[in-house]
C-alpha cells in the first residue's frame, strides 16, 4: 500500500480558492439585445428659427422673391415664402457690410468688413461659396451691380474705384483714381466713396459719390470726369429718378437735394422734410437720412422714402421711415433702431417708365417689418416668420419632439383668441423658393420662457417656427418697487419650465417662486392659492466654546390638522396678512382667467433676514401622484398640489440623515427658541440632521411654519469640531470643476477634492444644490419585491438621494388623508453633479412615468373628487407593469424574476454615467464621460424604437451611450460651450433631434439621427427656381428722339482683357469650397463631356454642310426670281402683235 503523498500549496491554487469562495452575482438567462449601432448617428445642423442676431444688412431679389439678412457675426439667412429659409455662415466671423443679389441667377455677393467679397450659389438647397476675393491694400468701403452685368464695382476707402469679374472674380485692369475724379484745383481727398450706381438710360455713366459731399459723373468709356457737383454736407446715399436726368442725394444733416445731371453749379431743390425753422429761417439741427429711395408710380406722383430726418427734440428720437408722396408726408414709426431698408418694386429695370414699389422691407435692430404701400395709411403685414421669438429675452427653453398630436391643436385654438389685428390684407410680399417634399410625421413643440414672466408655445414640426399660445405670469403678482441694490431687474423671468405633455400641466420656475398651471379650454374665475415655503440649512459661523451642547429637534408624529414641533414646512399664506415675507407678491384677488393654461398653485420661498432666497435650480410634477418637487441650491421642498400643501422642506445635508458623507460645520444653536429635545454632543452624527433616523423616521404633512436663518457664502471650520469623519471611499466622492460657464450650478458648489480617503485635505462643504429630480414606480431597498413611489432626488455634489412617498388610495382619501414621506435611507454617489436620472425595465424598455390623462373639468373641486384616469404607457406593460390598489403601476415578481434585478437606473453626471441594478443596486455598468472637460446636458431619449444615453460636453463633444451597458455610439465633435445661455438652453429630445438657443434671438436645431441627416435635403425647401427675367422696357419713338435712347455700352470690351491686368497684391483670389464641389462634378463627368462634345462637333460639321448648302439654293433662288422679274418687266407693256 503506497502512502499518501503530501498536499504541495501553490500560489495559483490559493488564487483558485479564493475564486470559488467569492459569490458572482446571478447571469440573466436573456442577455438584452441592443439594436443601436454607430452607422445610426450623425450630428449636424438642421434649422435655425429666429431673428438674426445683430443685422447689418439686407437685400432683395426682384425677380426670384428672395430676401437676404447679414449679421456682424458673418451669419447670412436666406428666406424665401414661409417655409422656405437657409441659414449659412462664413468661415470667419465678420460683419457682412452689404448684399449684392445676381438677380435670377441663384446667387448673390457678400460684402465683409474685413475687405473681402464672397460669391455665394444657392442654386442648391444649401448655399455655399464659389469665389472669394480678399483685397489687401485698401479696405471696400462701396460695391455697386449692376441689372444684367457680370462686371461688379468696388469703392474704397481711399476714394478708387475698382472693378472686378462676378463670374472668375478677378480683378480688370481698369481703375478710376480718386484723383482723376476730382477737380485738379481741389487740394484735400475727397473721402471714401459712399455710393455707385450708374444713369438708368446711359450705363457708360458711372455716379461716384464721395463722403465729403463731392460727386463725380464718370465717362467710363472715355476715362473722363464728365461733370462733378459739390455740396456742403456730408453725402450718406444717392438715388436716381428713372428717367436718368436727376437723382437726389441724401446728407448728414438731415436735408435732401436734387440735382440735374447737366446743372452742375448748384442742386434745383434743396428740402428739409423734418426740420423746424427759426426765426432766422435757418432749420434746427436734424439726423442725418442715412438712406434715400426716389420710385415713380402709374397712377400718381413718385414716392420718396427715406430714414433718418427728425429732429433732435424729444419727437424726433423714434427711429422712423418717411414716405413722401407728392405733398403728403407720412411718418412710419419704429419700435427699434432701424439699419436698413429695401424698396420692393415690380420690375427689376431700374430704366422702366414706371416702378411701380408695393412694400418696404425695413431691417431694424431687433425686427424685421415689411410696409404695404399699396394700401391706405401704409399698414405692416403680419410677419409669418418667428421674428418676434426674442420679444422679451429668452431665458428658458423646453423642446419635445413627438408630442401628443392633440396638444398643438389645443394650444393653436386657445391662441386663436391672441391674435393681433390691424395688418395689411395684401398677401406677404416675399414668395419665392419652394416647400421641401418631405417633413416630420410626428408634431414638435418648444417652449421659450422669457425675462418678462410670459411663457410661448411653438409649433417646430416643419422648417418653419409658428406660435401657438402666448401665457403671461407677471399679471398674477403685484408690480415690485423701484429696483434697488441687489435685487434682481427681471424678478418674473422664467428659470425652469417642466410640461407633463399627457396631463397638460406645466410648472414654470422663477429665481424664488414656482407656479402650477393646468390647461382648460374654457374661461374660469380663479383666486390663485398660494404656499410660502422655507428652504434653508442653518450653519454656525463662529463657535467661542467647543462645549456648547447643540439641541436636538426632534419630529413629531402629527396629523394633517396639528403642527409639529421641530418640523420645517410651512402652509398656505394667510392672505389677510401684510407682512414682507417674500420678495415678490401674489394678487389674491379671483379674477377671470381665458381658456389656456390656469393656475392651480404658486409656491413662493420666503426671504431669508430681509434677502432672497437662493435660486430655485431643478422642479419635476406627477399629475398621479399629485405632488410637485422642487429644489434650490440649499435644499428641496416636496408640495402636496390637490391638499395645497408643503410636505417636507429640508436643506440638502438633511436628507441624508446620520449617512451624510461630507464635512460640514455644525448647526448653529437654537437657545431662543424652546424645544423638547435633547442636547448632543457638536460631532454626533444626530446633529447633522433634523430628522430621525432615515430609515424608520418619517415625515408627515404638517402645518406649523418654521423660518431659519440663510448660509453665509464662506464658512469657517468649527473651533469646536474634534473629530473628523471618513469618507469610505474616495473615488466616488463628487469632484466639480470651478467654471463659471457651466449649467445651472451654483458657484458654492464649484471645488475640487482629492483622491485621498482623510478628510484633512478638504474644505467645509457649504452648499448643495439639488440639480435633478424624478419621480418613478422604483425599488428603495435591496430588499423590496414591490415598486413604489419614490421621488429621485440628484444634488450637486453627485449624491442621488431616495425618497419614498406612501400616498393614500386615490378619491376621497387622497384628498382627507395625508400623504406621508420618508428617506430610504438609499444614497448613490458619482463624480460631478447629478444632471439626469431614468429607468429602464428588465428587457431594457425605457419605463415612462405614469401620468393621469388630461380631461376638461369645470372646477378643480370636481377634478379633484373624481379618482384620477391614469396613463400607463406600453412600455409599461410590456415590463409587467400591473394597477395596484393605491392606483400605481408596480412590478411584481414572477418565477422568473424572482433571483435576477427586474429594473435598471440610469443616472449620469458631469463626468460619468452608471447604471444600477434595482433592487440589489449593484452597478452593472458604468463609463467614465470625461476627464478634462464636464458634461453640460445630458437626457436618455427614444430613437429608432430603442433608448440611448445622450450628452453634451463642453468641450464641444456630443457623445451617445448604448443602454444599458454603457457602450460608445457617438462620439462628435459638435461646438464648443462659448457661453451661459448655451448650457442653460441645450435640449436632447426623442427621434433624433435637439435644440439650444444659439445667440439671445435666435434657435437652432440639430440632429444626431443619421436617418433625419440623409433625407435633410427633401425636408429643406428651394430657394432658386427657374423662371424668365421681365423683357426690358420699351421706349416710345419721341421719348428716344429728345433723349437720344439708351446707349448701348460694351462692358466685356471696356472691362476685359484689353483693359490689362490689375495691380499684383492689390487683392487676392481664394476658390470656396462650392466652386471645388463644382470642380469635382465636372472631373468625374469630364469623359461623358468629351464624348458629348465630340458629337456635338459632328453634328455641328453636317450642320454646317447642310447650311452651305441651304445658302447656296437660297443665292440661286434670289438670282432666278430677279431673272424672272426682269422678263416679266419686259413683256408685260408688250402687245401681241409686236415682237
Amino acid at each position: 500500500m503506497s502512502s499518501a503523498k503530501p498536499k504541495r500549496f501553490t500560489l495559483r491554487g490559493v488564487l483558485d480558492g479564493l475564486r470559488s469562495s467569492v459569490s458572482t452575482p446571478p447571469k440573466n438567462e436573456m442577455e438584452i439585445e441592443e439594436t443601436l449601432r454607430s452607422e445610426h448617428f450623425q450630428v449636424c445642423k438642421t434649422v435655425r428659427y429666429g431673428f438674426p442676431f445683430q443685422p447689418t444688412s439686407v437685400a432683395f431679389d426682384p425677380v426670384q422673391h428672395i430676401l437676404a439678412i447679414g449679421t456682424k457675426t458673418g451669419s447670412l439667412r436666406i428666406l424665401g415664402r414661409p417655409g422656405v429659409d437657409s441659414h449659412c455662415m462664413h468661415d470667419a466671423e465678420v460683419a457682412i457690410t452689404q448684399i449684392l443679389f445676381l438677380v435670377n441667377e441663384g446667387a448673390l455677393v457678400t460684402v465683409c468688413s474685413d475687405d473681402s467679397l464672397h460669391l455665394w450659389n444657392f442654386r442648391q438647397k444649401r448655399p455655399e461659396i464659389v469665389h472669394s476675393l480678399k483685397f489687401q491694400r485698401e479696405r471696400i468701403t462701396f460695391c455697386h451691380l449692376p441689372f444684367q452685368s457680370k462686371w461688379l464695382y468696388i469703392g474704397t476707402e481711399r476714394g478708387n474705384v475698382h472693378v472686378v469679374n462676378i463670374e472668375s472674380f478677378i480683378l480688370s485692369g481698369y481703375v478710376i483714381n480718386w484723383n482723376k475724379a476730382i477737380e485738379l484745383s481741389r487740394k484735400t481727398h475727397p473721402g471714401p466713396i459712399v455710393h455707385l450706381s450708374d444713369n438708368p438710360m446711359d450705363p457708360n455713366k458711372l455716379l461716384i459719390g464721395f463722403e465729403s459731399g463731392t460727386i463725380v459723373f464718370w465717362d467710363l468709356k472715355n476715362k473722363i470726369a464728365e461733370s462733378r457737383y459739390s455740396s456742403p454736407e456730408a453725402l450718406r446715399s444717392v438715388t436716381w429718378h428713372h428717367e436718368g436726368k436727376q437723382f437726389m442725394c441724401s446728407h448728414s444733416d438731415g436735408s435732401l437735394t436734387t440735382w440735374n445731371f447737366k446743372i452742375v453749379q448748384k442742386p434745383i431743390n434743396v428740402m428739409y422734410p423734418h426740420a423746424k425753422f427759426g426765426k432766422d429761417g435757418k432749420p434746427d439741427p436734424c439726423k442725418p437720412i442715412t438712406r434715400v429711395d426716389w420710385k415713380s408710380i402709374r397712377n400718381g406722383e413718385p414716392l420718396v422714402i427715406f430714414s433718418g430726418g427728425m429732429s433732435y427734440d424729444r419727437a424726433g428720437r423714434t427711429p422712423s421711415i418717411t414716405v413722401m408722396n407728392g405733398k403728403s408726408t407720412t411718418v412710419l414709426e419704429m419700435e427699434h433702431n432701424v439699419v436698413d431698408f429695401v424698396v420692393l418694386s415690380e420690375t427689376p429695370w431700374a430704366n422702366a417708365d414706371f416702378n411701380e414699389p408695393y412694400a418696404i422691407v425695413v431691417l431694424l435692430q431687433n425686427d424685421l417689418v415689411v410696409v404695404d404701400l399699396t394700401s391706405p395709411g401704409y399698414p405692416c403685414f403680419e410677419n409669418p416668420y418667428p421674428m418676434d421669438l426674442h420679444e422679451s429675452p429668452v431665458t428658458a427653453c423646453q423642446y419635445y419632439a413627438d408630442c401628443p398630436h392633440d396638444l398643438i391643436p389645443a394650444l393653436y385654438s386657445v391662441g386663436l383668441k391672441q391674435k393681433k389685428s390691424g395688418f395689411s390684407e395684401k398677401r406677404w410680399p416675399i414668395q419665392g423658393g419652394e416647400w421641401g417634399t418631405t417633413a416630420c410625421s410626428y408634431p414638435e413643440i418648444i417652449i421659450t420662457g422669457h425675462a418678462d414672466g410670459s411663457v410661448k408655445f411653438w409649433d417646430a414640426s416643419a422648417v418653419m417656427l409658428q406660435v401657438l399660445y402666448k401665457l403671461k405670469t407677471a399679471k398674477m403678482f403685484d408690480k415690485p418697487k423701484k429696483s434697488q441694490d441687489g435685487q434682481d431687474d427681471d424678478p418674473f423671468a422664467i428659470q425652469i419650465i417642466y410640461l407633463l405633455q399627457d396631463s397638460r400641466m406645466m410648472c414654470i420656475a422663477g429665481a424664488t417662486h414656482c407656479i402650477l398651471f393646468r390647461f382648460s379650454k374654457q374661461e374660469a374665475n380663479i383666486e390663485i392659492p398660494v404656499l410660502e415655503v422655507s428652504i434653508v440649512y442653518e450653519i454656525y459661523d463662529e463657535l467661542d466654546s467647543p462645549e456648547y451642547e447643540y439641541p436636538r429637534p426632534s419630529l413629531a408624529v402629527a396629523s394633517q390638522q396639528s403642527s409639529s414641533m421641530g418640523s420645517y414646512s410651512s402652509n398656505a399664506s394667510d392672505p389677510t396678512k401684510q407682512t414682507e415675507s417674500t420678495s415678490i407678491k401674489v394678487k389674491t384677488k379671483g379674477w377671470k382667467w381665458s381658456s389656456g393654461f390656469q393656475p392651480e398653485l404658486v409656491c413662493m420661498l420666503n426671504l431669508v433676514d430681509g434677502d432672497p432666497a437662493a435660486n430655485i435650480t431643478s422642479i419635476s410634477v406627477n399629475s398621479t401622484y399629485g405632488l410637485l418637487a422642487f429644489g434650490n441650491e440649499s435644499g428641496l421642498a416636496i408640495i402636496d398640489y390637490i391638499q395645497k400643501t408643503c410636505l417636507l422642506n429640508l436643506g440638502t445635508p438633511d436628507l441624508y440623515g446620520s449617512m451624510d458623507p461630507y464635512q460640514r460645520a455644525p448647526r448653529s444653536p437654537r437657545s431662543k427658541k424652546p424645544t423638547n429635545a435633547e442636547g448632543c454632543p457638536p460631532n454626533s452624527e444626530e446633529c447633522k440632521s433634523p430628522t430621525t433616523d432615515p430609515i424608520n423616521g418619517v415625515c408627515l404633512s404638517p402645518t406649523s411654519l418654521k423660518q431659519k436663518k440663510e448660509q453665509r457664502p464662506e464658512l469657517k471650520r468649527s473651533k469646536s469640531q474634534g473629530t473628523t469623519r471618513k469618507i469610505q471611499k474616495a473615488q466616488s466622492v463628487a469632484s466639480m470643476e470651478e467654471n463659471t460657464n457651466g449649467g445651472d450650478r451654483n458657484e458654492g458648489t464649484s471645488f475640487s477634492r482629492s483622491r485621498s480617503s482623510s478628510m484633512s485635505s478638504l474644505e467645509n462643504v457649504t452648499k448643495e444644490a439639488i440639480q435633478s429630480l424624478t419621480f418613478a414606480d422604483s425599488y428603495t431597498r435591496k430588499t423590496d419585491n414591490f415598486t413604489c413611489p419614490c421621488l429621485w432626488v440628484g444634488t450637486s455634489l453627485g449624491s442621488v438621494i431616495v425618497i419614498v412617498l406612501n400616498l393614500p388610495p386615490s378619491g376621497e382619501q387622497r384628498v382627507s388623508q395625508p400623504v406621508i414621506v420618508s428617506p430610504s435611507g438609499t444614497i448613490f454617489r458619482l463624480k460631478g453633479a447629478i444632471l439626469a436620472m431614468s429607468f429602464l425595465d428588465c428587457n431594457g424598455v425605457l419605463i415612462q412615468a405614469s401620468s393621469e390623462a388630461w380631461k376638461e373639468a369645470r372646477d378643480n373641486k370636481e377634478m379633484n373628487e373624481k379618482p384620477p384616469k391614469l396613463k400607463v404607457s406600453l412600455l409599461d406593460m410590456r415590463a409587467g407593469g400591473q394597477m395596484s390598489t393605491a392606483g400605481k403601476p408596480r412590478i411584481s415578481p414572477t418565477s422568473s424574476t424572482e433571483v435576477n434585478d427586474r429594473q435598471f437606473a440610469i443616472i449620469c453626471s458631469e463626468k460619468q454615467a452608471r447604471v444600477m441594478s434595482l433592487p440589489s443596486q449593484t452597478c452593472a455598468y458604468k463609463v467614465k464621460i470625461t476627464e478634462t472637460s464636464f458634461v453640460i446636458r445630458a437626457e436618455v431619449v427614444s430613437i429608432r424604437e430603442s433608448v440611448c444615453l445622450m450628452c453634451y460636453v463642453a468641450n464641444g463633444h456630443i457623445m451617445a451611450f448604448s443602454l444599458p451597458s454603457l457602450k460608445p455610439l457617438c462620439d462628435v465633435t459638435f461646438l464648443p460651450l462659448t457661453d451661459y445661455r448655451m448650457a442653460r438652453t441645450f435640449n436632447f429630445s426623442n427621434n433624433g433631434h435637439a435644440m439650444f438657443l444659439c445667440s439671445p434671438t435666435e434657435l437652432q436645431k440639430i440632429t444626431y439621427s443619421a436617418d433625419i441627416s440623409e433625407t435633410l435635403n427633401d425636408m429643406l425647401g428651394d430657394l432658386f427656381l427657374a423662371c424668365d427675367t421681365p423683357e426690358a422696357p420699351k421706349q416710345s419713338f419721341f421719348k428716344n428722339l429728345f433723349s437720344g435712347g439708351q446707349a448701348i455700352f460694351d462692358r466685356e470690351e471696356l472691362f476685359g482683357e484689353s483693359s490689362g491686368k490689375a495691380s499684383k497684391g492689390l487683392a487676392k483670389h481664394i476658390p470656396g469650397s462650392g466652386l471645388q464641389h463644382l470642380q469635382g462634378q465636372s472631373g468625374s463627368a469630364a469623359g461623358e463631356v468629351a464624348r458629348a462634345r465630340q458629337v456635338m462637333v459632328e453634328r455641328g460639321e453636317k450642320l454646317g454642310d447642310l447650311g452651305d448648302k441651304t445658302e447656296q439654293m437660297m443665292t440661286q433662288a434670289e438670282s432666278f426670281a430677279q431673272a424672272a422679274h426682269q422678263i416679266m418687266t419686259k413683256y408685260r407693256d408688250k402687245k401681241w402683235y409686236q415682237f
